[in-house]
Order: structure tokens, then C-alpha cells, then sequence
């Protein structure tokens, strides 16, 4: 089956709820149903091959059994992927014919009592659920969904784990149009994310980390990324050859929902990866025997742009990771950078999409701003390789451009650092704007060949950024004729609460030395 027509098929399942399910709820119910089709086929392709090796399916059945009992299949390490009980398997489930949102409901939770690695990724959802005193989602519509994913096998033999894993991924994306300006929190434009694996170009049994995974994209772009840059073609699948390690992912999302669309979107594409499920920026959940951060080979993210956090979080941080400077409690982005370059092995790399602004802001600003002077920081220990000006409206939730930072511990080009200005570098679409293939390798070729181009990029020195107050912004040093910039709402509404953060500060500075000259007034 070709990626067009499974695109097409599991987006047919999805329409089989258009009526009581606004569309932003789709994905809740169709994403668990499409993974337990793929666990069942794949059992039953498991099945077969030890029923051939072994000499019948009886015998085969036992060794599963067998090791179902003695708990070898719940640890991932049988002789099957998964443990898929006679009452979750999709030739059962679709001959139910009552009480269909119960019984899904409880076949979710056995798959998942059988494979504790799936506990909390597949078992969410309540099929059976009501609002109101009505179901929400009725049976003859739960029937309609389960016929629709009943047309195709989703086994071993019939589908690939990356095609399946790009339709997969389509259904995300179509989710994330649907949902509009919360879609950013759990989805990156497939294209940024495979400009990134390229940037970043991962090399085998590298450790790769994202603080803030989503739906576990970035993850997903590497592994394929590796398997393109040193994959052999075995009967028309791109696998690693022998001796070639995989890519070791580890994962932290802090929304259930979406950790477990990550879990089983890594599971989908036949990847192994380590998601864990909080709070990066105050429970971090990777870290060594001493309690110290793990540190990776490769860190790739697109966290949330100018998050807030309060400056206790900052301040009271138990792992050393603030030591360029506590960013304002509005905007995190130079929060959630130094995080990852304490994440980072000394000869570590990454590449993180932030807000424009977290490359300008407080450049030009009389006295000192936290933001220019984290940035400083980062420039003058010589760690920010690019910073890459991406075009408007790619970003589920918002119009406005991102950027790409490059930070390398060891830099190819000391003391330099590539610019370049992308955001010509698209083709229209509805409702976002994407770049094509060509426009990727164009910019990794730059990134890769540290190239200046007249109108795409150039090369600055330490020396340009100090004489800019450490303004980095692409466009600032690569000009494209497009007169004096404009400052986005979102840009100008961040300067607005750093500004009132700053004053808010200034007032408590200002009653502290009032109350200390009324203590010594009365004293006196």
C-alpha cells in the first residue's frame, strides 16, 4: 500500500466521526483505535512467523504463552513485540456488535494490563464516555470507525512502519489544522523537523534527546534521518546493516494526551524510544546516578515559545542549569536553551525553533536586559553555530516566523557563526505555508558548507554580534529589499510583560529602600 492511499484510508476513518465529535476530539479516539490494529496484525504476522519456524501454530501459541506467563513479553524482551489477548484482536473486536464503546474501553485496558510499557498510552481513552447524560461518541458510530479500519491489514507484510508512520503523522497534521492555535503543543510542521534531523545529520548509536517531544516528531526525523544517511535496502525496507547501531531517543512531554500520541507514534514507525511523562523545566526526568542531568549526544526541541514560569523555578533549579542568567518569568525561551545545554555532552550539538524574538530582544535597550545578556553569554563561550530566520506562517499556533538555533559545544568554525535568512524559502499552502524538499537542502547546504549567499546568508564574528549588542537576527545582517521590518503583535506583546516585569521589579526595589530609610528615620 502506497503512503497516498493509507493517507487517504485513515483519514476516511477519522471523517466516520464527523457529527458528535468536534474535530480537534478526533484524534482521541481514531489514534488508539489505528495503534491497537497495528498491534493485532502485527501479532497475528508474529504468530505465523514462529508457527513456521517452530513447526505450527499450536506449538508457536505455546512459547507465547509461555512467555506471557512468566512476564518475559511485559519486560519487551519475548519473542513477540506486544501480548495482544484473544479479546483485543481486531478479527473479535469487529464482530461486536453491543455495547461497543464498553467493550473497546476494556480491551484498550487489557492491552494495556498486558504490556506495562503501553499503560498509560493506549488505555486514555474512555470509549464508553458520556456528557451531558449522552454518550458522546454512540456505537453506530464507533461500528462506522472500526468498519472503515477493517478495509486494509496493517501488518508486517502489508504496510511499512515509516509509510504507516507517515500517514500516521498526516493525521496529525490534519488534526493540528483542525485544532488551530493549540496544535503548536504537540505538533512541528514535518518540514521543520526534517530540516532539523539534517542540521543536526545524527550519526549511529548517538543518544538523542527532546525535553518537550509533542507527538515525538523531532525523535522520529532523526531515526529516519540515520536510516537514509546509512540505511541498505533489505526486500524494498531501508534498514540499518549489521553493525550499525540505531539511534538510542528519550523523550519528556508534560501533556498525558500528548505523550501518549508520542508513545505510540514511536511504536507506529518500529522505533525504540524512552518517553517519560512530566515536567521538564522543574522535574527533569532524565539524570545519572549521582542525581546529576544525563547529558546527550544530540538535543532537538520546538518547546512552547515564550512560556512563563515563575523565577523560583529559576532560582531554586537543584541542577546548576541557570548559570548564564535567570530569563524574565514571561518568556522562557533562554530557560528552556540553557536546560538543553546542560543536557548536552561536551562535544554535543543541537537545534531548538524558538520565537524571532529570542534572538533580538533588549539588543539596543539602554542599562541591561536578561535576555540580551543570557544571549551574550552563549556568544561569547562561543556556542551559537546558526541561527536560521524560518518563514511566516509555518506554525500551527501562530502566522508569525520562528528560528532555528544551532548550538554546537564544538564549533566547526570557532569564533563564527552563519546566518541565514529563509524566509523567501517557501511555497504557498492552505492553511500553512511548507517548504519543499529543494528548499531544505538548500538551507542545509548552507548550514553544511558554511556558505555566505548574497541575499540568503552570510558569516559573522563574535566581534559583529558584540557591535550589534547581540542582535542575531537574520535579517538585521542578510537584507532581502523588503524595506524596514515590522514588528510582530506576539513580539511587541513580549516586550510589553518583560517591560512590566522590569518595572513591577523596580517598584519592589524602590519600597525596600523606603522602608529601610523609614526604619533608619525612626531609629534616628
Amino acid at each position: 500500500m502506497d503512503v497516498k492511499t493509507l493517507e487517504n484510508w485513515l483519514w476516511e476513518a477519522a471523517c466516520a466521526l464527523r457529527g458528535p465529535v468536534d474535530a480537534p476530539k478526533y484524534r482521541d479516539y481514531i489514534l488508539p483505535l489505528i495503534f491497537l490494529k497495528r498491534l493485532s496484525d502485527v501479532f497475528e504476522d508474529e504468530i505465523d512467523r514462529l508457527a513456521q519456524e517452530y513447526g505450527g501454530r499450536e506449538y508457536a501459541l505455546q512459547i507465547i504463552e509461555g512467555e506471557r506467563q512468566s512476564g518475559v513479553i511485559a519486560l519487551g524482551r519475548g519473542v513477540v513485540r506486544f501480548y495482544v489477548p484473544d479479546e483485543a484482536r481486531w478479527d473479535v473486536i469487529r464482530k461486536q456488535s453491543v455495547r461497543l464503546g464498553q467493550y473497546l474501553t476494556d480491551v484498550v485496558r487489557a492491552v494495556a494490563r498486558e504490556n506495562p510499557r503501553l499503560s498509560g498510552v493506549i488505555d486514555i481513552v474512555d470509549f464508553n464516555a458520556t456528557a451531558a447524560g449522552q454518550r458522546i461518541v454512540p456505537d453506530d458510530y464507533l461500528a462506522r470507525l472500526i468498519d472503515v479500519l477493517s478495509k486494509y491489514r496493517l501488518g508486517f507484510r502489508d504496510v511499512e512502519p515509516d509509510i504507516l508512520g507517515r500517514a500516521y503523522e498526516y493525521l496529525l497534521k490534519k488534526f493540528a489544522e483542525d485544532q488551530g492555535q493549540s496544535a503548536g503543543e504537540f505538533y512541528t510542521p514535518r518540514e521543520v523537523a526534517l530540516l532539523m534531523s539534517r542540521l543536526l545529520d545524527p550519526q549511529p548509536d548517538m543518544e538523542v534527546y527532546d525535553p518537550a517531544c509533542g507527538s515525538g516528531g523531532l525523535l522520529i526525523k532523526c531515526h529516519l534521518r540515520l536510516l537514509q544517511s546509512h540505511g541498505v535496502l533489505n526486500n524494498g525496507r531501508r534498514v540499518l546493516p549489521d553493525g550499525c547501531a540505531p539511534l538510542r531517543l528519550y523523550g519528556q512531554e508534560i501533556n498525558h494526551s500528548t505523550y501518549a500520541m508520542a508513545s505510540m507514534n514511536a511504536a507506529i514507525h518500529d522505533m525504540e524510544a524512552k518517553i517519560h511523562l512530566g515536567d521538564t523545566m522543574r522535574h527533569p526526568a532524565y539524570k545519572d546516578e549521582e542525581g546529576r542531568l544525563r547529558r546527550f549526544d544530540i538535543v532537538v526541541a520546538n518547546p512552547m515559545w515564550n512560556q512563563s514560569f515563575p523565577k523560583e523555578v529559576y532560582e531554586n533549579d537543584p541542577y546548576d542549569r541557570f548559570t548564564f542568567g535567570i530569563p524574565y518569568s514571561s518568556t522562557a525561551d533562554w530557560g528552556w536553551l540553557q536546560h538543553m545545554l546542560a543536557s548536552l555532552k561536551d562535544e554535543g550539538r543541537m537545534a531548538v525553533v524558538l520565537d524571532t524574538g529570542a534572538v533580538s530582544r533588549g539588543s539596543g535597550t539602554q542599562g541591561s536586559n536578561r535576555e540580551r545578556d543570557i544571549r551574550k553569554a552563549f556568544v561569547e563561550h562561543d556556542l551559537i553555530e546558526s541561527v536560521i530566520l524560518l518563514p511566516e506562517n509555518l506554525f500551527y499556533n501562530t502566522t508569525a516566523p520562528g528560528i532555528i538555533m544551532v548550538i554546537n559545544r564544538r564549533k566547526r568554525h570557532p569564533k563564527e557563526i552563519s546566518l541565514i535568512n529563509a524566509s523567501k524559502l517557501f511555497a504557498k499552502g492552505r492553511p500553512k505555508n511548507y517548504l519543499t524538499d529543494e528548499h531544505i537542502e538548500k538551507i542545509a547546504e548552507l548550514y553544511h558548507e558554511w556558505k555566505a549567499e548574497e541575499g540568503l546568508s552570510t558569516i559573522i564574528i563574535a566581534e559583529d554580534a558584540a557591535a550589534n549588542d547581540y542582535n542575531l537576527s537574520p535579517s538585521r545582517y542578510v537584507t532581502q529589499n523588503d524595506g524596514e521590518e515590522a514588528l510582530p503583535v506576539e513580539e511587541a506583546l513580549v516586550l510589553w510583560r518583560e517591560a512590566e516585569e522590569e518595572r513591577a521589579e523596580a517598584d519592589r526595589v524602590f519600597r525596600d529602600i523606603l522602608e529601610q530609610l523609614h526604619f533608619k528615620d525612626a531609629k534616628d
